[in-house]
Order: structure tokens, then sequence, then C-alpha cells
């Protein structure tokens, strides 16, 4: 078996309406579509829901059910809130930089633009709580050879040790981030 790609992922929301608003709003995402049921399909369990889907880009697609008789939402306590988020790539450090400031200017706050080395990003949270990144890469092919030749090493080493091997400490020298900007 081969995946092709991702076919939706799905998130829970608070409200289905202002969700797509939102992310038509902000995001400039396309709403898709809309499944509404009484019934779980997958379980039988009387529960309804709505389900609305919206065009993530190339094919992806981010989707969100409103749950009327669960539960409020909450969030894993355990995990920090920058551990789990949405990224979506975007064509350019520039679109970064507008994206940040229209968001701004709308009222919501924006970490970044955060130099990850091979990417830079913004963070901010959509009206349901879920962290979402705006990344747009600026690495070159040299870096990302030099991540692809160490990956398994560093993956045996943590799995071993529990510590942030430094295989890719050269990431954080002047010379390559100044490649990146």
């Amino acid at each position: 078996m081969q995946i092709q790609r991702i076919h939706h992922v799905a998130y829970r929301c608070k409200d289905a309406k202002e969700t797509v608003e939102w992310y038509v709003k902000h995001l400039n995402m396309n709403f898709v579509l809309a499944i509404a049921e009484d019934q779980v399909p997958s379980t039988k369990a009387p529960d309804p829901y709505m389900h609305v889907f919206l065009d993530a880009g190339q094919g992806n697609v981010l989707a969100f059910f409103e749950l009327p008789n669960s539960p409020a939402m909450g969030r894993d306590p355990n995990t920090p809130e920058w551990v789990q988020h949405i990224a979506f790539k975007v064509d350019s450090v520039q679109t970064l930089e507008e994206t940040k400031a229209r968001l701004e200017s709308a009222g919501i706050p924006v970490v970044g633009i955060t130099d990850h080395t091979i990417f830079k990003s913004i963070y901010f949270f959509d009206p349901n709580g879920h962290r979402i990144e705006l990344a747009a890469d600026v690495g070159t092919p040299d870096m990302y050879e030099k991540f692809d030749a160490v990956k398994w090493q560093m993956l045996d080493e943590w799995a071993q040790t529990k510590r942030a091997p430094k295989h890719a400490a050269w990431m954080h020298e002047t010379e390559f981030r100044g490649a990146a900007a």
C-alpha cells in the first residue's frame, strides 16, 4: 500500500458556522462541504453532529465536527499547547509577514516570525483554541541533505537517551541561518 495524500484531518469545533467563517476570512480557505447526521455512521450511536470541510490546498482538506450533545471541548492538560497544532505551508516569508500584520490588525495575537532554519513560521489560535502555524520553507538543498543524512542516527540516539542529539547542531550556526534568510 502507498498512501496517496491526506484525505482530510478532522478536529472538533465549538461552533461550525463561526469556524467556517473564521477560516474563510482569515486563511482564505474555501468552504467545500457540510454533512449533518443524527446518527454516527461508523458506530450507529445516536449523536447529532455537523461536519464541515475546508479546502487546505492541493487536495488537502481540514474538517471540523460540531457536537452539541457532548461535554464542552477541552484539551489534554498534560500536553503543552505549543505541541498540538495544525501547520499550513505558505509560499513565502513575505506572505507570513503580510498575514501576521492582517491577523494582528483583526485582534488575533500572533507569535513569530520564528526562524527554524529550514522554514520560518508564525503561530496563532483559531476560535476553538486550536493552534495554527503558517510556515514558509527557506532551506537549501544542502540543508535538507544534511538533515536526511542524520535522521536515523538522531532517532536511535533519542530512543536510547531521551536527550536532544547534536547531529544537526549546525542549524544554529550563523553561516546556515544566513543562507536561509
